[in-house]
């Protein structure tokens, strides 16, 4: 069944026979003069009025565009705000609603068995309460005034519009919104970014590899010279004192609640200096998970003192990347390491720990996951005075004790976030922006800034601990004895509660640069020279090698940084793994990898192959398989040997493209291995009936229902793990949304998808192909003609 078969039969089945037999488009109208504000300009479409809502904080309208974003403006702050609650609410509930239960750890009883261990993990983590104690800190506060307002207008759009499908799929209704659930949604996506075992992971390691296998395949920093802020010298020494390993089989579990090795971005500002406008530009495009719909929203909110466009969370009322009256602004993840572990001795049958001189009782509770359509499952939730309490995970049919882990982190405090993220949206240039940046409490970002008035900028923003032993900093690479009081934060660290951050990095030395002439960033190392330990999670140099290659060029030229020249390079597909991995190539081809009788293209066709990762070629599809096959048998046996959980990750292509031609994980014949690899990656291709790489790299975005019918179309694209371009086509990870921000009037944009949740909406997946051909849409910060929506002043 074709979509727009399967459109017109839900249609029909929403709306009752008589409207099967529409034209689509026809059925869309209908459905909208019922479902005002789901997400497509339906006053245009149906001919009517725009219909008017009472909204408690005054006079507001809305205009929907051509791509379904719609333009908010209002007299005050709150009347804005509950409009665009509403518009929320309309247009993407149910992945709020997600959201949510996700973090809180109520999926199961709405989804059934299959999200218990989801659940057993949030509740023992307790992010509910961390954004509960978020939420006393800010209400009262202007900005939890505005979020209070937001909230209403959400909970305004639940009540009036028509209930999204995924609700009848699942048969239950959507709950009343609060300001909890905003900032539990901003809790997940700090998570998302900053949450990792690596820890564990590397302490895993070493006992089942050893300690100089494991500094080999993870080093804590990979040795290249393409950091954020270039220049001085790096120290990759190897670092001891991972402590003995966790339980593997909760290492094994753990991986599915951190974020996934793909997960970076690219960011960069320019100033005036380089651009054909005299203005700096900014160029963003964060590097998340792909679905449907995405995980970001555009909009724009103007009203006095305010006027900002870009995305924000759903859920989260704020621009988070875009740009506003006076400036613009983008995000990369900073890699900085904000979680710790702690082991304890346990007294009075795990009730209680020892700690200093004394002892404590573990903070503890009974709650029970209710799960649809199964038994409920009781599980138990710790606390220490370090924060969240590891103790139980599933295995098997039922869940096994473990030793108590302890985990510090620092989204389980209040933290601030959502009020600089609202002061930034309303900032007057570089001053007022950096004071907001200040409050940026989580997650640990590289922050890049530009101004009208030419100024640019770069910082790291978020609270990075600063971890002591016997009175000394230590770096946080190891698991701490959380008994003797090993790695503590200091008295500025209250988990469940309000933080003062006192002994985290302050601001002013944390890696940064104000006037930057041009910088980058990738995820890769920030600088080689730290005041402070950062992190050890930083990616490979690809991306940011290219990036900085192509500024530099550019810079060196005679023409300058134009907006379309940072469109391309936001496109580039150049893939920067092809230089490091060429040389290998040619071994290949000397040991006699040669063509045949297969249709698959050989090794010596990469030899002549610019390294462009497109849909059209057969190399790409070549090189990429034949990545992945390389690295599973370098690694594969050898990890098997040592009893690794099946999920373990590998070492990254850096380190696999960089090890000796005689390393013993190649058994000394790199030439042999890498041939091998080439001779099953060809085959492969063959049987499976690839010709070109988009016959394999395609958009895989899901639903998290992951029908098809409410799935992305299966497009071919472009871009690679190793390219600008960032895409991981089986991960569905990579740009969730490219920006170029300028001050001459031609910011431009794109989203993955469409900017609708609503399935029937004509704007569910109306940019899918301008993203998938790497094209933009406008940014600008004009409002549309006509009005879809009028709130006007009254009690509801």
């Amino acid at each position: 069944m074709d979509r727009e078969t399967t459109r017109r039969a839900l249609l029909s089945a929403v709306l009752g026979a008589g409207v099967g037999g529409m034209a689509l488009t026809d059925a869309r109208s209908y459905l909208n003069r019922f479902a005002p504000g789901s997400g497509s300009a339906w006053g245009a479409a149906t001919g009517t009025a725009p219909d008017e809502l009472d909204s408690p904080y005054g006079p507001a309208t809305v205009r929907y565009d051509e791509y379904g974003v719609p333009h908010v403006e209002a007299d005050s702050e709150r009347a804005a705000y509950y409009a665009l609650g509403y518009c929320h609410g309309a247009d993407r509930l149910f992945q709020m609603d997600l959201y949510r239960r996700r973090m809180a750890g109520h999926l199961s009883e709405v989804v059934g068995p299959a999200t218990v261990d989801s659940d057993a993990f949030h509740r023992q983590m307790d992010f509910e309460a961390a954004a509960e104690a978020t939420w006393e800190r800010a209400e009262g506060t202007e900005t939890g005034d505005v979020v209070e307002a937001y909230v209403a207008g959400v909970n305004h759009a639940r009540e009036v519009e028509p209930t999204p499908l995924e609700y009848g799929l699942l048969e239950f209704e959507p709950q009343r919104w609060t300001p909890t659930a905003t900032l539990l949604v901003q809790k997940q996506i700090s998570w998302g970014l900053t949450g990792s075992f690596r820890t564990l992971r590397r302490a895993l390691a070493r006992e089942r590899l050893g300690a100089d296998a494991t500094e080999q395949l993870y080093p804590r920093v990979m040795d290249h010279e393409t950091p954020i802020l270039r220049g001085g010298e790096a120290s990759f020494a190897a670092i001891d004192g991972d402590a003995a390993a966790p339980d593997a089989g909760l290492v094994d579990w753990l991986g599915a609640f951190e974020s996934d090795p793909g997960i970076g971005s690219n960011s960069w500002v320019v100033s005036s200096e380089h651009t054909a406008s005299g203005d700096p530009i900014v160029a963003n495009d964060p590097h998340l998970q792909l679905s449907a719909p995405p995980i970001w929203y555009e909009q724009h909110v103007a009203g006095p003192g305010f006027d900002s466009r870009g995305v924000a969370f759903p859920g989260v009322p704020f621009v988070v990347i875009g740009q506003n009256h006076a400036g613009a602004w983008g995000f990369t993840n900073a890699g900085a390491d904000v979680v710790d572990f702690y082991t304890y001795d346990t007294v009075d049958g795990g009730d209680g720990y020892e700690y200093g001189d004394g002892v404590r009782q573990f903070d503890s509770r009974t709650e029970t996951i209710a799960v649809a359509g199964g038994e409920n499952v009781d599980i138990e939730v710790k606390r220490s005075v370090h924060g969240a309490v590891l103790s139980e995970y599933p295995d098997g049919d039922g869940f096994a004790a473990a030793d108590e882990l302890g985990v510090a982190w620092t989204g389980l405090s209040a933290t601030r976030t959502v009020e600089a993220v609202r002061e930034l949206n309303r900032s007057n240039g570089l001053d007022d922006a950096e004071a907001a940046l200040q409050k940026f409490d989580e997650p640990t970002q590289n922050v890049v800034y530009a101004d009208d008035s030419g100024n640019t900028y770069y910082w790291i923003t978020g609270q990075i601990p600063i971890r002591t032993v016997d009175g000394e900093p230590v770096r946080g690479t190891r698991i701490f004895d959380g008994s003797a009081g090993e790695g503590e934060w200091g008295e500025g660290y209250e988990p469940y509660g309000e933080s003062s951050w006192d002994g985290f990095v302050p601001y002013d030395e944390k890696p940064g640069v104000r006037n930057p002439d041009y910088l980058a960033t990738a995820n890769q190392r920030i600088t080689n020279d730290p005041a402070h330990y950062l992190s050890e999670g930083y990616a490979p140099p690809f991306r940011g090698q290219r990036i900085y290659d192509r500024l530099d060029a550019r810079a060196e030229s005679d023409e300058p940084m134009d907006a379309a020249f940072h469109r391309g390079l936001q496109t580039d597909v150049l893939d920067g793994r092809y230089d490091l991995f060429r040389p290998i190539v040619e071994e290949v081809v000397d040991a006699g990898e040669t063509a045949d009788d297969l249709d698959a293209p050989d090794a010596e066709s990469l030899l002549d192959w610019d390294g462009e990762m497109r849909p059209e070629r057969p190399e790409p599809l070549l090189f990429e398989q034949w990545l992945r096959e390389f690295r599973a048998r370098t690694f594969g046996d050898e990890f098997d040997d040592a009893d690794l959980p099946e999920g373990f990750p590998r070492p990254n292509l850096w380190v696999l493209g960089t090890l000796p031609a005689d390393s013993e994980w190649f058994d000394g014949d790199r030439a042999a291995v890498a041939a091998g690899a080439m001779a099953a990656t060809r085959e492969r291709i063959d049987s499976e009936g690839w010709e070109t790489y988009g016959d394999w790299n395609r958009v895989r975005f899901a639903h998290p229902f992951d029908q098809s019918f409410l799935n992305y179309e299966q497009r071919p694209t472009a871009g690679s793990p190793g390219t600008v371009r960032n895409f991981h086509s089986e991960a569905s990870t990579g740009a969730s949304w490219r920006m170029v921000a300028t001050f001459d009037g031609d910011s431009r944009a794109v989203l993955p998808g469409g900017n609708s949740g609503d399935y029937f909406s004509d704007h569910y997946d109306d940019q899918l192909s301008l993203w998938a051909d790497g094209e933009y849409k406008s940014m600008a910060r004009t409002l549309p003609d006509g009005v879809d929506l009028t709130f006007t002043e009254g009690e509801r």
